[in-house]
C-alpha cells in the first residue's frame, strides 16, 4: 500500500482532503499532513511519501518550490498540483518539475481519485521495469565476470553451502552449462618480471591470461577462474566430455606452453601448479590450499617454474590444520557487523570441527584462543572502549597465560565473553542513542521560537535527517514533529497566559507562517481557539 502526503496552507482543506476522502480505496493506506512547504520537506524526511499532492500559492515555500525539492531530492515521489489559480503560466512550471497533473478546486472526490489511481498506477509501472526479470538479466549479464569471480572466491576460502545452493547459483551465472563433478585446478602466479617499473597496470596482462588459457584449454574443459587473495590466477577446469579424462597429462602438456605463450608474446613469466583431479565442489577448498602451500613451501620465489601436484602428495599433514577456524565469514568481520546469532554459529563449526578430528593440540587451542580474543580486542578498541572493562573477570584469565587445557572449558569461555561483549555493545547503544534524544529535546526546547526543521535538528546533533528522525521514532515511539509540536502548544499556552501579544505575533514567534494554520492546530490540541483560551484564563 502506498502513502500520500497534502499540503495546503489552509488547514480546513489539509483536513477535509484527508478525512473525508476513500483514500483506500485506491491503494493508500496512510495520508500524512503538512501545511506549509517547510512541513512538508520535514515530512518527506521522515517518511516514505509515494505521492504528494500540493497547493500552489502558498507563503514561504510555494508549491512549485516545494516539487522542485522534491523532484531533487525524492524522484521517485510523484507530484499533483491543487489550486485555485488556473493560470496557463503555473502549469507550464509545473511540467518542467516531473509533476503528474494539475487540478483545480475546488475539485470532485471522483476527479482526484481518479487522478491519484492513475499516478500510483505510473509508479508501480516505473518499479515493475526497475525489478522486471528482463532488466535484471541484462544487468547480470554485464557483471557476470565479476560476479563468477567472487562466487569461485567464496569457494576457494571454503563458503559452505549444499549442493543444491552451488547448482543454483552456477545456473544463474552460467556455469552450470556443463556438470561440475569433477574438477582440476591451476594456480597461476605472475612473477617477478611482470613488475612493470614504468608502474602500468598488470590488469590487461591478468586479461590476457585469462583469454589465453580460455583459448588453449576451452576445446576440451570448461573454465572459471577468479584472482585470489594472493593474486594468483586461480583457474577451476571441468572436462566438457568424460573421455577426456583419459589423458590427465593433456592439462599438464597445456599449461605448459600457457607459460610459454605469455613468455613469448606477453614478455613476462609465470610460474604455474597443476593439480589432479577432486570432486566438486567438496575438494576446491582442499585442493586449493595445498596449491597455495606447495608454492610457498616447494616453489618459493624462484620465478617460471611448473608443477604438478599429485593427488597423493601432502594429502596427509603431519600437524593438523584448523581450516574451518578462518573460513569466511571472517570472525572479526561478523563482531564488526554485529552479527551475533551468526558469532555461535561459526563458534559452533569451530568447536564442532575441533572434536570431530584426532585429539586436539595445547597449540591448536591456543590458535582458537588467540584467534577469537584478538578479534574481542579489536572490536573493543574500535568502539573506543577497553576490553577490561567489558570482560571483567575473564581479561583477568586472559592476561595469566593459557588459561584452557580443554576444549570444553575453551568453548564455554567463548560463548560467557561472546555474551558479555554482545550486552556492553547493547547498553552502549542504548546508552548513546539516549544521548541523541537528550541532546535533541534540549535544542527543541531550547530554540521555540527560532527554526525548528528536521534538517536544522539534524545539523545540531551532527547527523543526517534521516537517520535522526528514524531512531527518535524507533526510542520514543513518536515522530520529531510531534514533538516539536507539543512544545510549540506549550509555548503558546504560556504566551497567551503571561503575555498580552497579539495572536498573529505569536503565531509568527512559533514559526507558523499564517495565523490561521497556528489556530486551526492550537484548537486541535486544546478544543479551543486560542483566544478563547486566553479569555478563560485572564482575569
Amino acid at each position: 500500500m502506498a502513502q500520500l502526503l497534502i499540503v495546503d496552507d489552509e488547514a480546513h482543506v489539509v483536513d477535509r482532503l484527508a478525512a473525508t476522502v476513500d483514500w483506500k480505496s485506491v491503494g493508500i493506506d496512510q495520508v500524512y499532513k503538512a501545511y506549509s512547504g517547510q512541513e512538508a520537506i520535514e515530512q518527506l524526511h521522515q517518511s516514505s511519501i509515494d505521492i504528494v499532492i500540493t497547493d500552489i500559492r502558498m507563503p514561504g515555500m510555494s508549491g512549485l518550490q516545494l516539487i522542485a525539492e522534491i523532484d531533487r531530492l525524492w524522484p521517485k515521489t510523484k507530484s499533483i498540483l491543487l489550486s485555485g489559480y488556473s493560470e496557463f503560466e503555473y502549469a507550464k512550471q509545473a511540467m518542467q518539475f516531473q509533476t503528474e497533473d494539475y487540478l483545480l478546486k475546488p475539485v470532485k472526490t471522483d476527479d482526484l481519485l481518479a487522478t491519484v489511481a492513475r499516478v500510483l498506477h505510473k509508479l508501480e509501472q516505473e518499479w515493475e521495469e526497475v525489478i522486471s526479470s528482463q532488466r535484471i538479466m541484462y544487468t547480470l549479464k554485464e557483471h557476470l565476470p565479476l560476479l563468477r569471480a567472487n562466487l569461485l572466491h567464496e569457494l576457494l576460502q571454503g563458503k559452505q553451502w549444499d549442493g543444491t545452493k552451488w547448482r543454483e547459483k552456477m545456473m544463474r551465472l552460467e556455469i552450470g552449462d556443463f556438470a561440475w563433478q569433477r574438477f582440476s585446478l591451476m594456480a597461476v602466479r605472475l612473477d617477478d618480471l611482470f613488475d612493470d617499473p614504468s608502474g602500468e597496470d598488470l590488469s590487461w596482462k591478468e586479461y590476457a591470461i585469462s583469454n589465453m588459457a580460455e583459448e588453449l584449454f576451452g576445446g576440451r574443459y570448461a573454465l572459471w577462474h577468479a584472482k585470489d587473495t594472493h593474486d594468483y590466477l586461480t583457474f577451476l577446469l571441468t572436462a566438457k566430455q568424460e573421455a577426456e579424462e583419459d589423458d590427465p597429462g593433456w592439462i599438464e602438456r597445456t599449461a605448459s606452453v600457457l607459460q610459454s605463450a605469455v613468455s613469448v608474446y606477453l614478455k613476462g613469466q609465470v610460474s604455474i601448479m597443476v593439480s589432479g583431479t577432486g570432486t566438486f565442489p567438496d575438494d576446491v577448498p582442499a585442493y586449493y590450499n595445498r596449491a597455495i602451500t606447495a608454492f610457498r613451501n616447494r616453489i618459493g620465489d624462484e620465478p617460471e617454474q611448473f608443477m604438478r601436484l599429485d593427488d597423493e602428495e601432502d594429502v596427509v599433514a603431519a600437524v593438523r590444520s584448523l581450516e574451518y577456524l578462518y573460513e569466511p565469514p571472517a570472525l572479526v568481520h561478523l563482531l564488526e557487523a554485529a552479527r551475533w546469532e551468526a558469532v555461535e554459529e561459526k563458534y559452533k563449526r569451530i568447536f564442532t570441527g575441533v572434536e570431530s578430528g584426532e585429539a586436539i593440540s595445547e597449540e591448536h587451542l591456543l590458535e582458537i584462543y588467540f584467534t577469537i580474543a584478538s578479534a574481542y580486542a579489536f572490536i573493543a578498541h574500535k568502539n573506543g572502549r577497553l576490553l577490561a572493562g567489558t570482560l571483567g573477570a575473564d581479561y583477568g584469565r586472559m592476561t595469566a597465560g593459557m588459561p584452557f587445557r580443554t576444549v570444553n572449558h575453551l568453548r564455554e569461555w567463548a560463548f560467557r565473553t561472546l555474551k558479555l561483549l554482545q550486552e556492553d555493545m547493547a547498553k552502549e547503544t542504548k546508552d548513546s542513542r539516549h544521548s541523541l534524544i537528550e541532546r535533541i529535546r534540549n535544542f527543541i526546547d531550547d530554540n521555540v521560537t527560532g527554526d525548528l526543521s528536521l534538517q536544522s535538528v539534524a545539523d545540531q546533533v551532527k547527523l543526517h535527517p534521516v537517520y535522526v528522525s528514524k531512531v527518535y521514532k524507533l526510542e520514543t515511539g513518536e515522530n520529531i514533529s510531534d514533538y516539536i509540536q507539543r512544545v510549540k502548544m506549550e509555548e503558546a499556552e504560556s504566551l497567551l497566559k503571561h503575555s498580552d501579544e497579539k495572536i498573529y505575533v505569536i503565531a509568527a514567534r512559533l514559526g507558523y507562517q499564517r495565523p490561521h494554520s497556528f489556530i486551526s492546530a492550537f484548537k486541535k490540541t486544546f478544543g479551543m481557539t486560542p483566544q478563547e483560551y486566553r479569555d478563560g484564563h485572564t482575569s
